[in-house]
């Protein structure tokens, strides 16, 4: 059994996956920092300066005792939040097309095997068939 383990794990699609696992993993922090750190900024600046984060609707306040403690959660719909996941959705999508395409076109495209000769056809075969027999 640790045999047949071994031949799994140290076959090419396995060490491939977790070579693709790992390099989603920093590709997706990378992307994420470009748009939490430089998209969204943007954006937020020709939204008129809102941090679509901070925007919710209080459902409930935060309920304070006297000293200013928290004694009870604020109770809110985060819509904001929901939004930047939107946009950050949109945004990797986009960055992610573009990165496949440009994969795509540094391949060397595949060139096609020239066809095969056409062999004779039935009537010619058929009419061989009738020259030998007449022989």
């Amino acid at each position: 059994m640790l045999k047949e383990f071994k031949n799994f794990i140290m076959t090419g699609n396995v060490i491939d996956f977790a070579v693709a696992v790992i390099m989603a993993g920093a590709i997706g922090l990378v992307i994420n920092g470009f748009v939490g750190d430089i998209i969204m900024p943007i954006v937020g600046h020709f939204a008129g300066g809102v941090d679509f984060a901070e925007l919710k609707i209080v459902l409930s306040e935060a309920v304070m005792d006297a000293e200013g403690k928290e004694i009870t959660a604020e109770n809110a719909i985060r819509w904001g939040k929901w939004v930047n996941t939107i946009v950050n959705l949109i945004i990797v999508g986009f960055v992610m097309f573009m990165i496949v395409k440009a994969y795509n076109k540094s391949k060397k495209p595949v060139e096609e095997a020239p066809a095969e000769p056409a062999g004779p056809s039935d009537n010619d075969l058929l009419a061989e068939i009738r020259d030998l027999l007449k022989k």
